[in-house]
């Protein structure tokens, strides 16, 4: 009797320490993922066929990390021609079949940008956009066109920017994340703001938007979350990553822009985005053979 009384309180122990154990790891630790959680992962500004090195580092990183790749346009130096994809093809077309990609403007200095969309086929959505929009695990995905004079314009009222108010009215997702070429806020000394996307950001911000991963300028650039006037923004702030880091080359930095938390111009890498219920994960994951990295969470507003 004593035997069985023992068994019996052992085993209960026992369910009780696995429970607590299932409980602990699909709360809200930011170190265990979940069968629900997704993955996004990527960067911008990817091959040239005159070096290939940097391409070939990041894919192999890719082909190493499971999820959706976002190819975060200029994805085929120097004008995105068939010739200059087929550069692209040997290095990230490797995890073409999981890439959703955005539209750089090295792609357009082919007219149309023409071979991008012949590429990619229907992962690049309408080729007469090259906007659309996705569901990934709990997260609802927008891939915008920052080449605005080809396509009609970004300003307030203009077609891409009615398009966007009218998918986030019809996605309400708990949480948002948008992927476009060219970024609001940068501290890129090459390219730098480029202002013409504030009314992205304002219906983003409006629309209670998490996460914006831009290319564009050469580096890895993390800000803090931020309203689209550059105020600090804890709230319901957007957190911006600048990840133009895919394997083209490395340009420096000018001054440092408010909300600006952490820089690097000397390692290539991919971001990569933990997609949860309410919260997000981040790692940049360098190169084989460099150090620098940046890993953090945060929630969805």
């Amino acid at each position: 009797m004593k035997r069985n009384l023992a068994v019996f309180l052992f085993l209960s122990v026992g369910l009780i320490v696995a429970r607590v154990s299932v409980s602990n790891a699909h709360g809200a630790s930011a170190s265990t993922p979940t069968e629900e959680d997704a993955v996004l992962v990527g960067a911008g500004d990817i091959a040239d066929c005159s070096d290939l090195s940097g391409a070939e580092a990041t894919a192999k990183l890719l082909e190493a990390i499971p999820g959706t790749v976002m190819a975060v346009g200029d994805l085929a130096y120097p004008d995105g021609t068939q010739a200059n994809f087929a550069c692209y093809d040997k290095t990230w077309g490797r995890v073409k079949t999981r890439t959703r990609p955005a539209v750089g403007n090295h792609e357009f200095h082919s007219t149309g940008a023409t071979y991008y969309f012949s590429y990619f086929g229907a992962a690049a959505g309408d080729a007469t956009k090259g906007y659309f929009s996705y569901e990934l695990g709990a997260w609802h995905v927008i891939v915008l066109n920052s080449e605005c004079a080809a396509i009609g314009g970004c300003e307030a009222g203009s077609n891409e920017e009615q398009w966007l108010r009218t998918d986030l009215a019809s996605h309400p997702a708990a949480c948002t994340l948008a992927y476009f070429h060219k970024p609001l806020f940068s501290s890129g000394g090459a390219h730098g703001d480029a202002p013409e996307f504030r009314p992205f950001w304002h219906a983003l911000y409006e629309a209670h938007a998490d996460v914006v991963v831009n290319g564009h300028d050469h580096d890895y650039e993390r800000f803090a979350p931020q309203s689209p006037e550059a105020n600090a923004d804890a709230a319901r702030g957007i957190r911006e990553f600048v990840v133009g880091t895919g394997g083209k080359n490395h340009r420096p930095f000018g001054a440092p822009h408010a909300n600006s938390e952490v820089r690097n111009a000397d390692t290539f890498g991919v971001l990569k985005l933990t997609l949860r219920h309410g919260a997000y994960d981040w790692q940049f994951i360098p190169e084989a053979g460099k150090t620098f990295r940046d890993a953090g969470s945060g929630k969805c507003h």
